[in-house]
């Protein structure tokens, strides 16, 4: 996300994000993905999201990905909320077609670790407004874009419960929701 709280530019351009990852970033993200074992997207990430990381486990050296961070993401099966896929070819994914906060509900309540949310916008929006998001790990570069999609639509308090700086320039501010 922009400083100035993007996810996206005006015509879906990610162009501004830093890439240049070191080792203390990717650290902190293996960190907060080692319990995960569970990945939830809705339909319009997942059908770029799924095939580019089992893309990365065919050519790691091409990807530049770490091969523990592909298989995780290639492994931890994955539940896509859609109202239009009837039917899919990735592997260890299910569909979710139901109400959104039933269907997350039940997810929560299921034996195992935790559930982490990668988006995208729109879905991660929905996820926010019904309240269903339990930690927010908000990857913040240095760059403000001026316009753009924001995941935040309404008035979201939330409690900072940790931030880091990596070398980067990232910062990652960690908050957890404020129930008023």
């Amino acid at each position: 996300m922009t400083i100035d709280g993007y996810i996206t530019g005006p015509n879906g351009e990610m162009d501004w994000m830093a890439f240049n990852w070191g080792q203390d970033i990717m650290q902190y993200v293996k960190e907060i993905t080692e319990p995960v074992d569970l990945i939830v997207l809705g339909r319009k990430l997942a059908e770029g999201f799924i095939p580019a990381w089992e893309a990365n486990l065919e050519n790691p050296d091409v990807s530049g990905e770490p091969l523990e961070g592909i298989l995780k993401m290639v492994e931890t099966p994955k539940v896509v909320f859609t109202k239009t896929l009837d039917s899919h070819e990735w592997a260890r994914t299910d569909l979710a077609k139901g109400d959104l906060s039933t269907e997350i509900n039940v997810l929560k309540n299921q034996s195992g670790g935790d559930i982490i949310a990668y988006g995208g916008g729109t879905f991660v929006s929905s996820l926010i407004e019904a309240g269903l998001i339990d930690e927010f790990h908000l990857f913040i570069n240095p760059t403000a874009i001026g316009s753009g999609m924001s995941i935040f639509k309404g008035k979201t308090p939330l409690k900072l419960t940790g931030s880091q700086a990596f070398d980067c320039g990232i910062v990652a501010l960690k908050y957890e929701p404020v129930f008023v």
